[in-house]
Formats: C-alpha cells, structure tokens, sequence
C-alpha cells in the first residue's frame, strides 16, 4: 500500500514540475494570442498552425508560429516532414526567456516573415526523399532501440542533413520514435536576422510591445 501511495504521489510530482517546465511556452503563445490575434487559441492538435491566417488580420494575414525558448538555446520548430512542407508564408515570432527567481523574463525576441524559399533555403541541401528515409529509420520498430539510434546519429552527421541551417532532433526510445527539427539560436539570427545584436536585453518586445515575464503560475485567462 505505501509503495503504490508513494508512486501516485512521485508521478503527481513529476507530472507537475513537467507542467511547470512547460507553462512558459505555453503562456507567450496565449500572451501573442492574446495582445496581437484576437484571442486565438488551437482547436486540436491536427491544427496546421498555432494561429492561423483568418485570425492574423493586422500583421500581413498570413499564419504565425509563436515560440518561446531559453536565451541562448535553440528553437524547436517540431515535426521534421510536416516543417519541410510548409510551402506559404508565415510569421516567426520567438521570445528568448532567463531565468528569474522562479519566474522567467524575456531578454531577446524575434519577428520575422517568411517566404516558402527561404524556408527551403535553410533546409538546403535536404531533399524532402532524405528526410523520408530518416523518418523511415527512426519508426523502425524491427530493430533494437540502440542500433535505430546509433545509425540515425550517424547519418545526421554527415551530408545532407550536416550541411542544413535547419537541424534533425530525432527522439527514440521506448515511448516515441519521432523526427523533428530546430533552428540554433546562432543560425537563427544569422538567417533571419542579420546585423541585428543577438545579446540580451533589459526586456524583450514583440510587434511593439514588451514581452511580461512569466510568473511562477501565470494568471488565468478571464477572456
């Protein structure tokens, strides 16, 4: 009995922190949502966009991808397949965060359209054939874990994918085999915004308006 009391309360616990870990990606997105695009939130997760065109009707009514990660740290864009297809413009929006007590403060964002070949361009010289064949490999279930590993990581060193702006991040283990990608936080401001100063700031604004820090539990929205 208290072994089973003393599992509830460790995956309870662990269930937390991991809610908390993600409350700040969470809560720009709504804050973006929020201040720039009517209050827009995801009707499921089959949704191609955070938010899409019809909601963006004062920043160039194309989709926005709002993100939120460390300062320093790289960008997670998600699935590999599903990012190298986007084939329309879009708005980046990606707010940088340092830690502050238990709260985080943004000290670093980054606005930027983008077109469908510039997309392309950062994944150059990946073919999307390339990218299928490693998908392919790391939802091998036909093979152990450790071999699917070892030979992803081999092939992601080397060409084609050695030679992208844009990064595989494949996840393997006994409860996911996924694919996905980021931008480094270096490549991302070379690429998207050159000549800008990539260091930290006092505060962070996006379209004009300073990012709040994100509180250790962030108010609910009364919208």
């Amino acid at each position: 009995m208290k072994a089973a009391l003393c599992l509830i309360f460790c995956l309870t616990a662990s269930l937390g922190h991991a809610t908390e870990v993600q409350q700040h990606g969470l809560s720009l997105e709504h804050w973006v949502a929020d201040t720039f695009f009517g209050g827009h939130r995801l009707s499921g997760p089959t949704d191609k966009w955070d938010i899409p065109a019809s909601a963006n009707t004062n920043h160039g009514r194309i989709p926005v991808n709002p993100k939120a990660t460390q300062y320093g740290e790289p960008v997670l864009l998600g699935d590999a397949l599903r990012q190298y297809d986007i084939n329309e413009p879009f708005l980046l929006i990606v707010g940088f965060w340092e830690q502050d007590g238990r709260d985080k403060k943004f000290v670093q964002s980054l606005v930027a359209r983008i077109e469908p070949e510039q997309w392309l361009k950062l994944w150059a010289p990946v073919a999307r054939k390339d990218l299928e064949a490693m998908d392919k490999l790391v939802k091998d279930t036909s093979r152990p874990i450790d071999e699917v590993r070892r030979e992803v990581l081999r092939r992601k060193k080397q060409p084609p994918f050695a030679e992208a702006v844009i990064q595989l991040n494949p996840k393997i283990d006994r409860s996911q085999r996924r694919l996905q990608c980021s931008i480094s936080y270096l490549r991302l401001f070379v690429n998207l915004a050159p000549g800008r100063s990539r260091k930290a700031q006092p505060f962070a604004e996006i379209l004009g308006r300073r990012i709040p820090p994100v509180r250790a539990s962030w108010p609910r929205n009364r919208s």
